[in-house]
């Protein structure tokens, strides 16, 4: 049996309101917070953070519209016909702990839609391919891709606090994440089968591959992040919120001064579980090179070559 997360202590998933940030009358301030955040539990909310609750709210209705298809229709934008990590990832298919049995949940992959003569899509680019769009429901697509990009401006927007925090031009990650290797993924939890006894997660513990994890998530609960002392804390839902995360790319980056926390998912709740996590992972070409001051503790990469990395470890059918 895995114990259950205790609630957080005062400040350690702190709520951050954007909004002296993104109106430029107190960046500095709203930076230093971010940053105490990205150097304790790495995990922290945003509040103010300027995303319409109409994209919101379009996107999840569309998104359960799809989760509602039969199983023969959601097959058909399968995330095994693409080379690139789009499309729909069934129930149990994806284990982020290859020990256990795969996760109890099932997703929907988009990225940066592309157009059809795109150089990097002709050119075959890992990561640069089509999305797959399914038939149904007509609102899909239109909705996917207008969160999407409200989830690039609230993105753009944290990593110009990442910058002033971590003592770098505020625009240094502007042209790093202008043609991001984003991924938004759509994702269903169905209620556990009786008492979680430790074996099958939603989302088995992990951290992220990326720069930085922006999620929305319903008021059913279920996200646990682990303290540095080992304990488990509950994401408690909090209303009109963003829950951020640091990812491996990033601390990667910031040379460990940031912190890339594991999480799970257990849905203890007798209900179906909804969320939408947007994950920002830099360009393709991004040069990923430990920031200077200590002794760099990494190897040079790029934004493609390490989210490579990453996702052929999770998912097997891309070992095949």
């Amino acid at each position: 049996m895995t114990e259950a997360a205790r609630a957080p202590k005062p400040g350690e998933i702190p709520i951050i309101d954007l909004g002296p940030l993104r109106d430029g009358s107190d960046p500095a301030r709203v930076a230093a917070e971010i940053g105490a955040a990205c150097r304790g539990t790495g995990f922290f909310y945003v509040v103010n953070h300027g995303v319409p609750a109409l994209i919101r709210d379009a996107m999840l209705g569309a998104g359960r519209a799809f989760f509602k298809l039969p199983a023969d229709e959601k097959a058909k934008t399968s995330i095994t016909r693409s080379r690139h990590n789009r499309g729909y990832v069934p129930f149990e298919s994806e284990a982020l702990d290859p020990d256990r049995p795969g996760d109890a949940k099932e997703a929907f992959n988009m990225g940066r839609e592309l157009a059809p003569d795109d150089p990097d899509l002709l050119a075959g680019k890992p990561f640069h391919g089509p999305n797959q769009w399914p038939v149904a429901p007509a609102d899909f697509r239109p909705a996917l891709l207008n969160y999407f990009d409200a989830m690039l401006d609230l993105g753009q927007d944290l990593h110009r606090a990442f910058a002033r925090d971590l003592g770098l031009d505020e625009a240094f990650f502007a042209d790093k994440i202008d043609k991001p290797l984003a991924t938004l993924r759509l994702l269903h939890y169905p209620p556990h089968p009786g008492a979680f006894d430790g074996r099958q997660y939603g989302a088995a513990p992990h951290t992220d591959y990326g720069n930085v994890t922006i999620l929305w998530q319903d008021d059913v609960g279920g996200l646990e992040v682990r303290a540095r002392s080992g304990e488990w804390i509950a994401a408690t839902p909090v209303a009109d919120s963003f829950v951020c995360n640091i990812g491996d790319c990033l601390m990667r980056w910031s040379n460990d001064v940031y912190v890339s926390t594991p999480h799970r998912v257990v849905n203890r709740s007798g209900r179906e579980r909804w969320s939408v996590a947007y994950f920002l992972d830099p360009n393709a070409d991004a040069p990923v090179v430990c920031l200077p001051g200590e002794p760099a503790r990494y190897p040079d990469t790029t934004g493609a070559a390490y989210l490579k990395e990453r996702l052929d470890a999770t998912y097997s059918f891309r070992r095949t």
